[in-house]
């Protein structure tokens, strides 16, 4: 059973100090996790339901953030949703959930909600194109580990995948981020943290995901980040790596995810000329 809010554009976007376009939030029932799921969704203003197929980019949220983290810290996002015609898709996934499926928590099914419900959702409800190569996920921390870990873990489902800051190898970090509740303690679970972690991942790639990464010189992450472009080097998989100065702050978010929807319009854009 869905329960679907439609809060249009004049009273969120007072809130959001968004300029144009709609935004909706959505209220999903996930069957996976038998919860509402709270999620925002930004029309661009060339939107249509009589027209044209969009594309869509899901946008993942770091620890301790939600649905709302987006588009609150990072308002510029609409007008690059407006400029490039692309529905952006913010789900909320928990302060701590990783967005994989928990093998000890039930009410940590973000894989499937996102991977499976919401992407079904969405296609059925907005002016999508229900293609993979319309499809996009990023994020930010938590986010970025999420993004890349659905995105390999689904081909079929995403076509390109970002990571900003990206938390991309779990194992390293066994003590932070609530991820042991997620996946019981490291040292008991290694195995099961090992399948989890995004850079174990790099395996199942096939060579047409296309993917993009970034992360700055002083991130808590940058080494992690840069372990994982030499293991996708390694495998010859193609892939944009951007280093530059900056932090694990919004500072640095709201710079990346400009460049990162360069990079997915031109991605949405060679399959259109196609």
């Amino acid at each position: 059973m869905i329960k679907l809010n439609l809060l249009f554009i004049l009273l969120i976007s007072n809130c959001y100090h968004l300029i144009a376009s709609k935004v909706d939030t959505l209220t999903i029932m996930s069957s996976s996790m038998n919860k509402n799921i709270r999620n925002v969704v930004i029309l661009p203003n060339g939107y249509s339901t009589q027209k044209e197929k969009f594309p869509v980019l899901y946008l993942l949220h770091g620890v301790g953030g939600d649905y709302s983290d987006w588009v609150i810290k990072a308002p510029k996002i609409k007008e690059y949703s407006d400029k490039n015609n692309i529905i952006i898709v913010c789900p909320d996934a928990g302060v701590t959930s990783w967005y994989f499926d928990s093998p000890i928590d039930d009410q940590m099914n973000y894989e499937t909600y996102i991977s499976k419900e919401l992407v079904n959702f969405i296609d059925t409800t907005y002016n999508t194109s229900p293609e993979k190569n319309s499809r996009a996920i990023t994020g930010l921390s938590m986010g970025g580990h999420g993004a890349l870990y659905l995105a390999f873990k689904h081909q079929d489902v995403w076509g390109a995948a970002g990571s900003m800051s990206g938390g991309v190898d779990i194992c390293q970090f066994p003590n932070n981020w609530d991820i042991a509740k997620r996946l019981g303690e490291y040292s008991d679970n290694k195995k099961v943290w090992e399948q989890h972690t995004v850079t174990n991942l790099i395996p199942l790639l096939k060579g047409d995901l296309k993917l993009i990464i970034d992360c700055g010189y002083d991130d808590f992450f940058f080494d992690v980040n840069k372990q994982f472009h030499n293991k996708l080097v390694k495998r010859k998989i193609e892939h944009d790596y951007i280093e530059r100065p900056g932090k694990h702050n919004w500072d640095y978010w709201s710079n990346a995810i400009q460049y990162q929807f360069v990079f997915f319009n031109n991605f949405f854009d060679s399959y259109k000329k196609d």
